[in-house]
């Protein structure tokens, strides 16, 4: 799946704090929120291909560390990514 910079753009400014906030932890696991799903539907129709496992696995890593950053940091921005249903993220 390749995203477009377009589609990143929206990404970026609807969950950052703009266009082009690459950087920020809300940003950031919108966008792993986004990929994991696509890798997801991808696993549903081809169960053997484990590399693409692999990266579905290094990637809830991922968002699980930055989500864990932001409990550290500020628990009210963690509350705010959280309550975003779109992204599908559990507690």
């Amino acid at each position: 799946m390749h995203l477009s910079t377009e589609e990143k753009k929206e990404i970026f400014a609807k969950y950052g704090k703009g266009a082009n906030d690459t950087g920020s932890p809300e940003s950031q696991i919108a966008l792993f929120s986004i990929r994991i799903k696509h890798l997801t539907e991808h696993l549903k129709s081809n169960h053997k291909d484990y590399t693409t496992a692999r990266a579905l696995k290094a990637l809830v890593g991922q968002r699980r560390s930055l989500l864990d950053y932001l409990i550290r940091k500020d628990i009210n921005r963690y509350r705010a990514i959280i309550a975003q249903k779109e992204l599908g993220i559990r507690k």
